[in-house]
């Protein structure tokens, strides 16, 4: 018993984006379309990472948003003279 197979054409696949188009082509948010925005990377424990990520979860509200609120408040903006 002989079994047949055909394989057709290769299909062609895009080009994976790299990180920094995927950043810098995100869809923003109204407040973020004004300002342009810069990548920080930065090490937690784990634990606290699970912490901000169940507390952000249970809030409905993304962690990167309740970073950047709470480094905000920590860090107010500076009126110049």
């Amino acid at each position: 018993m002989t079994k047949k197979v055909t394989f057709t054409a290769k299909p062609t696949a895009k080009a994976a984006a790299s990180a920094d188009t995927w950043v810098e082509n995100r869809k923003t948010t109204a407040a973020e379309e004004f300002e342009a925005m810069k990548r920080l990377t930065f090490d937690i424990p784990e634990t606290l990472h699970r912490r901000i990520k169940t507390q952000c979860a249970s809030k409905g509200i993304k962690m990167t948003d309740e970073l950047r609120i709470l480094l905000e408040k920590h860090f107010p903006e500076q009126k110049r003279a």
